[in-house]
């Protein structure tokens, strides 16, 4: 199944060198010391500013708070440091925008200046964690500011390239996913890639309630928050001594599934076991994203998808489980963030390869239609949701103080 330098890396590889009840317990060392920091920062810290970027950005002042920053990525820091199941994509684009914002304060910007200044902020760290420039600058005109026009989008697309260039070029930080050489058998294989798409339309919405739920159930438990995150390591640490491929963002887990073959039963558990990692890791509070968790989630629907289809149909016929697996990653994405031409063009980006089109148009759109019939909000819509309802009650106070 795996072998090699093929093996899992990173987080994976550290949890492998461990002792079981190592495993077991350092998770919720660490998740209990991440709450100890959130707890301190609201009691200590006033807040001043908004508390995430796509706040920032869609209440329209583009102030973000420098401490409750600083604090939050400390919090991940020994949230992901200890294996939670959670994406490092969120701290690092927060701290990018966060940057932005200070820049633009010292320059005395005025608000509409400073909002889209930490949109190019959060576009260049989208840019830098997945070597996507064209899918980070949608990310933000698609899903944040919920429209594309050429105001907002040239100096995203500007800042992405900055960001790919500084990076790539001059840092030399290489691509967290490599993808294989995508191939496409032939053109009567679309239909294949229209089910894999309803697949993925019918599990994102069903993978988001879980995230809801596991939420919810945290949030009622009368503990405080440092002893529901130690919990949520618990869970986490106890998948690990089943399975080490349940640590981390899943990125080298990711890799494997696209150069490697796995059995289904291994797909097939490692799946199960990494949704819930992730609903024990960001429902019990862990500072983190669940973007690179999603793609995770997509590769390995792909690839079960894809073994499926091999037990089936002759394999010379068929395009091999790797090339599934990585639409599938783009099927998933689309289905959860109702962003389908971000999600289209990030897999287009991450393959480069033209080939990869045809199929991924047509899972990606597949997929977001299933999926918001099913489910109308997205894994954002609720953040985006407050956010506008706290601008609206910002804007009636104003009306009322005027009157």
């Amino acid at each position: 199944m795996l072998s090699g330098a093929d093996e899992p890396q990173g987080m994976v590889s550290l949890a492998r060198g461990l002792e079981p009840w190592q495993r077991f317990l350092l998770p919720a060392v660490g998740g209990a010391i991440a709450g100890v920091i959130l707890q301190m920062a609201a009691r200590w810290l006033p807040r001043r500013g908004a508390a995430d970027y796509m706040e920032a950005i869609s209440i329209g002042r583009g102030v973000i708070g420098l401490r409750q920053t600083l604090a939050r990525s400390l919090s991940s820091i020994f949230s992901i440091g200890s294996g939670a199941s959670i994406g490092r994509e969120g701290p690092m684009v927060q701290l990018a925008a966060m940057f932005s914002s200070l820049t633009g304060r010292f320059l005395l910007l005025p608000p509409r200046h400073l909002r889209l200044l930490v949109a190019c902020g959060a576009t260049a760290g989208i840019t830098s964690a997945y070597n996507a420039p064209i899918a980070g600058a949608l990310f933000i005109s698609e899903i944040v500011f919920g429209v594309i026009s050429s105001a907002t989008l040239v100096p995203l697309v500007v800042s992405s390239v900055v960001a790919n260039i500084v990076t790539r070029q001059i840092l030399h930080y290489d691509a967290v996913f490599h993808m294989p050489h995508f191939e496409f058998v032939s053109g009567w294989e679309v239909i294949n890639y229209l089910g894999l798409g309803v697949a993925a339309g019918l599990v994102a919405p069903q993978f988001l309630r879980f995230l809801d739920t596991a939420r919810s159930a945290f949030s009622r438990l009368p503990t405080p928050l440092w002893i529901r995150m130690a919990l949520g390591g618990l869970i986490v640490g106890a998948l690990s001594v089943v399975n080490p491929e349940v640590w981390g963002n899943g990125y080298s887990v990711v890799n494997s599934l696209l150069h490697t073959q796995w059995a289904w039963q291994a797909v097939a558990a490692i799946l199960v076991m990494k949704i819930i990692a992730t609903g024990a890791s960001a429902g019990s509070g862990a500072v983190g994203g669940v973007f690179t968790p999603t793609l995770f989630v997509g590769a390995a629907l792909g690839a079960l998808y894809g073994t499926g289809l091999q037990n089936l149909v002759p394999v010379g016929d068929l395009s091999p489980v790797s090339s599934y697996a990585v639409v599938g990653m783009g099927a998933l994405l689309a289905a959860t963030t109702h962003a389908p031409l971000m999600s289209i063009l990030m897999i287009f980006e991450m393959t480069l390869s033209y080939e990869v089109m045809l199929p991924l148009m047509l899972a990606c759109i597949t997929a977001f239609v299933i999926a918001s019939r099913i489910r109308p909000e997205s894994v954002y819509a609720k953040s985006l949701a407050n956010n506008r309802r706290a601008q609206k009650t910002v804007e009636n106070s104003a009306k009322d103080k005027g009157e």
